[in-house]
């Protein structure tokens, strides 16, 4: 898309690492002295599946100098991760819990990240022309925010950094309630934040919880695709019009239905509005890291300029495919997902 400009250089994703850690929900782990982990952040996840489509992109976390740390990158760079861009600071790497259980619905998730080296990066810590040298595409997420008001600062130092060097800027508004806890409601936030954005995804839903625009109220009586996606072209020109260098904005709509699911995601961008087509499935491996990689399939269509219908259903499929691959990250190839396009 020609609106798109300046994608000649790396893509950086922002974000904190996490190890998510999966009891199960039985406590057999206590038992055998086993506990299950994933390496994950959502923003780890986007790079994980651009560095995987063979994309140059860059990871800005933040990790304690220590040999812990050290393993950590290392196995990022084996993925073709370029890790320069990692801060060192801070005495802990952040963790989460997820179990997993019979009932998928009840799945607990705890967090553990208060005081971690990302958690305690301060405005002023980094030099972020460096960090942004050579950088094309900047990527960041409303989980970030989330933590802190501290936090939230360091995303708009960072995002004014980006948005003086015209780096494209994209965002994932995914709605993390348990994090929200310091007193502010995402509102007071997002907006400010979101301002810088030219790609903005998210669900109607989380757009109502961060941005202030309002769902139709008993949607969900409805349960039909043609007003879902009305409510998301309805959502999609209300967010063009509130933040005017935003250039297209995508939507998600993933139904969990028993142990199914069915999906499907819409995209404004142009003045035209695009949907994918609906999947469906009975059966699900691991919901973690599906809207990232729809994220990272959204960034990896813009940046090489495919049309918008081609993107958005490349991206879409490669989210669904997500759903069947244990983990946090996609292990699907360009070609592997192409593939089951066709399918």
């Amino acid at each position: 898309m020609s609106d798109i400009e300046n994608t000649k250089g790396s893509i950086l994703s922002f974000g904190e690492l996490l190890l998510r850690m999966c009891p199960d929900g039985e406590g057999q782990w206590l038992t055998e002295n086993k506990l299950p982990f994933f390496m994950g952040g959502a923003e780890l996840n986007v790079a994980n599946a651009l560095a995987l489509w063979e994309q140059p992109i860059k990871y800005f976390t933040a990790l304690p100098d220590n040999a812990l740390s050290e393993q950590i990158i290392s196995y990022l760079e084996n993925k073709n991760i370029d890790t320069s861009a990692i801060h060192k600071s801070g005495s802990r790497v952040g963790l989460y819990y997820l179990t997993r259980g019979k009932d998928v619905k009840n799945n607990a998730i705890v967090y553990d990240r208060a005081g971690s080296a990302f958690a305690d990066l301060k405005p002023g810590m980094v030099d972020w022309d460096t960090i942004l040298e050579g950088v094309s595409w900047f990527h960041f997420s409303a989980i970030c925010p989330a933590l802190s008001q501290q936090a939230a600062d360091v995303c708009e130092e960072v995002l004014q950094a980006a948005s003086k060097k015209h780096i494209t800027i994209s965002v994932d508004l995914n709605y993390r309630p348990k994090l929200w806890q310091y007193g502010k409601k995402p509102t007071e936030i997002m907006p400010n934040l979101v301002q810088y954005a030219d790609i903005i995804m998210g669900n109607v839903w989380a757009e109502e919880t961060m941005l202030g625009i309002p769902v139709t109220p008993d949607i969900h009586e409805s349960g039909q695709q043609s007003i879902y996606l009305k409510e998301g072209l309805y959502s999609s020109e209300k967010i063009m019009d509130a933040y005017p260098r935003c250039r297209a904005v995508a939507n998600t709509f993933r139904f969990d239905a028993g142990k199914g699911v069915e999906y499907y995601t819409s995209l404004f961008a142009g003045n035209r509005f695009y949907h994918s087509p609906t999947y469906t499935t009975e059966t699900v491996v691991d919901k973690v890291g599906s809207g990232d990689c729809f994220m990272a399939g959204l960034i990896y269509g813009f940046y090489n300029k495919h049309d918008p219908q081609q993107l958005l259903d490349f991206a879409t499929a490669a989210a669904f495919e997500k759903l069947f691959i244990e983990g946090d990250a996609t292990t699907k190839t360009v070609d592997e997902i192409y593939n089951a396009m066709k399918q």
